[in-house]
């Protein structure tokens, strides 16, 4: 039996605060990079793994670096004049021994070094990364006792840490809203039409009772303007975009700001959120895995919050990963399939060497709708817990397969 412990909830969720804070940094903001590469780097490993050696060997690549470069960018133009540095470090195995006892080597710099390039190449589109970029890898060798782990005949994995990870839904109004701003200025779509709008985007919601005011960050590519008119006009354009989305998303009142460290009184560049490729980290923002979004592509101070970084830790088992993908997960299905709740908080934790499939404790706390209480939901809620526990080696699957965000 598992320890499965479901709560009713008390007080008030996250939308039924007078004040809610939600915040996305965008996939060009340097934190988002940073999480993107080590994601990758984990995915390209993991998949060459499985393909040399038959699984998956141990590995964790969440300690990715990045130092600003600099940059001088221009209207109609710029150029950048020091590369972005990106130091990729951490630990994954270079060898494996096959049944035959033949030891084969894996070429895991080089594989980390044009995974990391490749999601650059895929991500940041102004981003020349041969010229504007240094990608060096420092990843080492784990210690004995963490790669045996992965030896083992078992089925389950054990787990590597005593560790926690949460979810929770559905989304507030606000998080929805900030969520959709920073995917649809993101979306390949939007940048075909819109091609001054950068990756680097930081959408900022605070809601007071029925009002929200989203505060946004977008750094606009110098080549695509010409000059202060030019940048003003399609500033205001933007706002009347994300005013838009927001009046089909939500029917709160929404106010929207958009590079409001800009000074309209300067007629040179030097007023303005100007970048040669679309994110600061060309010219002042060091970036780092696990400073941005949580697992669920938000940060989110009024919910429960793992402080763990996700991208970048094995699919195996880490519980850091794991666990909050895993609770993710849960609380989704739960929102979408239990009639009768309202809204769901989750946290799993784990205790070091015991199977991930059997944590200390998964526990619930439940909102129900009027008329329905716990106890009405209780065992449908256990059994969703249960049967992704059961089946909890399937997140490696998905991981492989790409189809998990992990910020």
């Amino acid at each position: 039996m598992r320890n499965i412990k479901i709560e009713k909830a008390i007080g008030k969720t996250a939308g039924q605060n007078e004040i809610e804070v939600v915040e996305r940094k965008g996939i060009g903001h340097p934190d988002s990079i940073s999480d993107g590469i080590a994601e990758t780097v984990s995915r390209v490993l993991s998949q060459t793994y499985k393909e040399k050696a038959g699984h998956v060997l141990h590995h964790n690549t969440d300690e990715v670096q990045i130092t600003a470069g600099e940059s001088d960018p221009k209207f109609g133009g710029g150029q950048i004049i020091k590369p972005i540095q990106i130091l990729l470090t951490g630990r994954a195995a270079n060898e494996f021994t096959l049944p035959n006892g033949e030891t084969h080597k894996v070429g895991v710099d080089t594989i980390a070094i044009q995974a990391a390039k490749q999601f650059l190449n895929d991500t940041i589109i102004n981003l020349d990364v041969e010229y504007g970029t240094v990608v060096e890898c420092k990843i080492g060798q784990g210690s004995a006792d963490l790669r045996d782990v992965f030896q083992r005949p078992n089925d389950i994995p054990s787990s590597n840490d005593t560790s926690f990870g949460v979810g929770f839904a559905p989304f507030t109004e606000t998080e929805n809203l900030v969520l959709k701003t920073e995917e649809l200025l993101n979306s390949k779509d939007f940048k075909k039409q819109y091609p001054h709008v950068g990756e680097d985007i930081k959408v900022m919601g605070l809601r007071e009772n029925d009002n929200i005011t989203l505060t946004i960050a977008a750094a606009f590519v110098s080549k695509y303007v010409d000059d202060v008119d030019s940048y003003i006009n399609m500033k205001h354009e933007l706002t009347d975009i994300v005013e838009d989305l927001a009046a089909k998303t939500t029917d709160l009142n929404v106010e929207t700001l958009i590079n409001t460290a800009d000074d309209e009184t300067k007629k040179d560049e030097s007023g303005y959120y100007l970048t040669v490729t679309g994110t600061s980290a060309e010219m002042g923002d060091d970036g780092s895995v696990g400073r941005g979004n949580r697992a669920n592509g938000l940060i989110t101070p009024n919910r429960p919050m793992s402080m763990e970084a996700t991208s970048g830790k094995n699919p195996i088992n880490h519980v850091g990963k794991i666990y909050n993908l895993l609770s993710n997960e849960i609380t989704r299905e739960v929102v979408n399939d239990v009639e009768g709740v309202k809204n769901i908080d989750m946290i799993i934790l784990s205790q070091i060497g015991k199977p991930i499939d059997q944590p200390k404790t998964a526990r619930a706390q439940i909102q129900t709708e009027d008329g329905y209480t716990v106890e009405d939901v209780e065992e449908d809620v256990t059994r969703i817990i249960d049967r992704w526990l059961e089946n909890i080696t399937d997140i490696k699957d998905f991981m492989l397969e790409g189809k998990l965000r992990t910020f």
